[in-house]
């Protein structure tokens, strides 16, 4: 057997195999484009135009490289269970076959194998992760844990994904479209109300925060809806600090210096005792 035979039957052997302990088969094969019908599971809910047509100008280039993921049906027919972009994009490219992995899948897995396959090329954005990890939920009765040991993911990065669906959905939309980083959104989502939150998003994206940034501002309003009212304080720049630690030093005490929404500001000079007042004030006089 010369090398290229031996090559050759190697891969078969990878791209042919059967998984009798899980009752499941995988095969790799072209299979007619036209025959693949859309997951109605599909995690996937927002496709960049400039991804898809960057991906078109590649399979045009060298083909589809990676392959799709589906499951037979009725007639001779698939069912896509991942690869949803590279479906659209193939079409696009103008294939009549594409490369295809073909699993014996049953409709309670297809959601939780589309998913974990998305989330391993990083395929999704983080709302689309949280919305597919809250069906799942939902579907299964399952806890944030079990799910976690299913699909790979801790706990508490399950609760972190699905937390994002409290934020508003303009601050969701923000996400999706990378306006803000994950790490924004989860320093933003430690303020319960709404309305300060969508005013922290507006000022994160004109005075671009960083996720630090923002962490602080939202460490010091984590509001309820009762103080909706209250004044919301920016964190401080770079400038501003160090006036606050020259303030500190002079003083030989611990000075706040606050920014407020409409950019006016205070000092607050605090002091514990009359005596403490009056060293305060010959400071100032001096």
């Amino acid at each position: 057997m010369n090398k290229e035979d031996h090559l050759r039957k190697r891969l078969s052997s990878v791209f042919n195999r059967k998984k009798n302990d899980s009752n499941q088969f995988s095969i790799i094969k072209n299979i007619n484009i036209h025959l693949i019908k859309t997951n109605p599971f599909q995690p996937r809910t927002n496709i960049s135009t400039k991804k898809l047509n960057e991906l078109v100008d590649s399979i045009k280039t060298y083909g589809l490289i990676q392959a799709i993921t589906v499951r037979i049906q009725k007639n001779d027919e698939y069912e896509l269970i991942s690869g949803e972009r590279r479906l659209q994009a193939s079409k696009l490219a103008g294939l009549t076959e594409i490369p295809a992995f073909i699993k014996n899948v049953q409709n309670n897995q297809m959601l939780e194998i589309a998913l974990v396959e998305n989330i391993q090329r990083q395929d999704l954005d983080p709302i689309e992760i949280a919305l597919s990890l809250q069906q799942l939920i939902q579907e299964y009765n399952i806890t944030h844990d079990t799910l976690g040991k299913k699909i790979g993911k801790t706990r508490s990065t399950i609760s972190n994904y699905i937390r994002l669906l409290k934020l508003d959905p303009i601050i969701q939309a923000g996400i999706k479209d990378k306006i803000i980083t994950i790490g924004h959104a989860r320093a933003i989502i430690n303020i319960a109300n709404q309305d300060l939150q969508l005013d922290l998003y507006q000022n994160i994206i004109k005075n671009k925060y960083s996720v630090r940034d923002t962490e602080l501002i939202a460490k010091t309003n984590k509001l309820d809806s009762s103080e909706k009212n209250q004044k919301y304080k920016y964190a401080l720049s770079t400038n501003f600090q160090q006036i606050e630690a020259e303030l500190t030093a002079f003083f030989n005490q611990k000075i706040k210096l606050k920014i407020l929404r409409n950019g006016t500001g205070k000092i607050e000079i605090p002091f514990k005792s009359e005596k403490k007042l009056d060293e305060i004030i010959k400071l100032l006089q001096s």
